[in-house]
């Protein structure tokens, strides 16, 4: 199994597994077992990759599925959250839209130009993830214990979210256009005809 599978996938599989556990959790009010399992499976991001690297087991699939890993416990955190109004909709529609046009404006440039795009995080994205993950485990933690909740930082952790939400957003769409520009100029070339 593991010579087609290694353990870095196997372990972001395992965190996708984590994910309807943990959505199961939250929306039975088992907040202290939410929290762990979200925290577990922030651990298990930062152990794949690690893993990843150290064992020099770096593969097509585990590029895929670890960022999608990511989309997927954060947007359906987001979704059910704002649900139970532990974040505000306005934040968890940004967070929702930005992946949702990132995905099908790559997938549009992929039917039009028959290539795909590599998609590398920004340091914005990256804050951007950091931000949400944030929000996410404070909204958990005052759920957990309100006599925990700062609502200082967890009002800046959303503004922060919705920020880097919006400009990582502007910035993958900016990377696409740019992208798609320059296979139509090597398309346009006489070398290519």
């Amino acid at each position: 199994m593991f010579s087609v599978l290694n353990l870095p996938n196997f372990i972001t599989l395992l965190r996708i597994g984590a994910i309807p556990v943990f959505l199961i959790l939250l929306v039975d009010e088992r907040y202290t077992e939410a929290l762990i399992v979200f925290i577990l499976a922030g651990i298990t991001d930062s152990l794949d990759g690690l893993l990843a690297r150290w064992l020099d087991a770096r593969t097509t699939l585990g590029a895929f599925i670890d960022p999608l890993a990511d989309k997927l416990l954060l947007v359906s955190s987001f979704i059910i959250l704002a649900f139970l109004g532990d974040i505000p909709r306005w934040l968890a529609v940004l967070v929702i839209m930005r992946d949702v046009i990132i995905l099908i404006g790559y997938s549009v440039l992929f039917f039009v130009t028959g290539h795909a795009i590599e998609v590398r995080p920004t340091l914005i994205g990256k804050a951007s993830t950091f931000f949400q993950l944030l929000t996410v485990i404070m909204a958990l933690v005052a759920l957990h214990n309100a006599a925990w909740q700062i609502p200082l930082l967890r009002d800046a952790s959303e503004l922060l979210a919705g920020a880097t939400v919006t400009i990582s957003g502007l910035q993958y769409l900016s990377r696409a256009f740019r992208w798609f520009n320059e296979q139509e100029e090597k398309l346009s070339t006489p070398e290519s005809r």
